[in-house]
């Protein structure tokens, strides 16, 4: 395989718009596209790095920076389209997505697209990567970046996730952030909704319309001192 890292994009002014993801999402083709996992995580993602997430293409290696995981890597396309909106790379880059040399692959992987912090597509996996990033940051004194990590409810499933929420509430992992995507696709349910489960673990949770940018950004900067955060974002059932 000859796949090349895209290189960031240095240097330009950049004004990046939400309505502009339509457009940049319709330069990814293939049959492999997941597009209903991608269009489900759109409007959150846009919320997050365009008014949370203290990271930038300048800042992507600063031990100081948010760090952002997507766990539910199997839709990455609307991931690639924010990163390509916010300049992390050019947005030429997105027409090559999926073929053999780009580094935009079905599942993202961290080696090769500039900004993403693991490689995923296994469910499961990332909430628990998220709890070890911010012990990992806690024993190197770094204190306040946080770590956000993007989980599809159908992962909730995973019992790695189950032992990720069971420790970081009692431990106190008040720099974890969690963003579910509820498109209603879970095998299983929680009495009281999603948010009670990590409720019950010691979370400070809530649920919100995940197309309401106002909501979710009031739900992302709500403060939650001495737990980790939890934010259910409610779409329309996948179909």
């Amino acid at each position: 395989m000859t796949n090349t890292t895209a290189a960031p994009v240095r240097g330009l002014r950049h004004s990046p718009d939400f309505h502009d993801l339509g457009r940049l999402i319709t330069l990814m083709t293939g049959a492999e596209k997941h597009a209903p996992a991608a269009h489900s995580t759109m409007d959150a993602l846009w919320v997050l790095y365009d008014r949370v997430l203290r990271v930038t293409p300048a800042t992507a290696d600063d031990p100081g920076r948010d760090r952002f995981l997507l766990s539910k890597g199997h839709g990455p396309m609307a991931y690639y389209a924010v990163l390509a909106a916010h300049g992390f790379f050019a947005e030429e880059v997105l027409r090559g997505f999926g073929t053999y040399g780009s580094p935009l692959g079905h599942h993202p992987d961290r080696l090769l697209v500039p900004g993403a912090e693991i490689g995923s597509g296994s469910l499961g996996h990332g909430l628990p990567l998220a709890v070890g990033t911010v012990l990992g940051l806690r024993a190197q004194g770094l204190t306040e970046p946080r770590v956000w990590v993007l989980v599809g409810d159908a992962e909730l499933d995973e019992g790695s996730n189950h032992e990720a929420i069971a420790h970081a509430g009692p431990a106190g992992l008040e720099q974890l952030h969690t963003l579910v995507i509820d498109n209603a696709s879970a095998t299983h349910g929680w009495p009281g909704g999603i948010a009670s489960r990590f409720e019950a673990a010691g979370w400070s949770a809530v649920t919100v319309d995940g197309r309401d940018h106002e909501a979710l950004y009031a739900a992302f900067t709500a403060p939650h001192p001495g737990r980790p955060r939890a934010v259910v974002a409610r779409v329309e059932p996948k179909r």
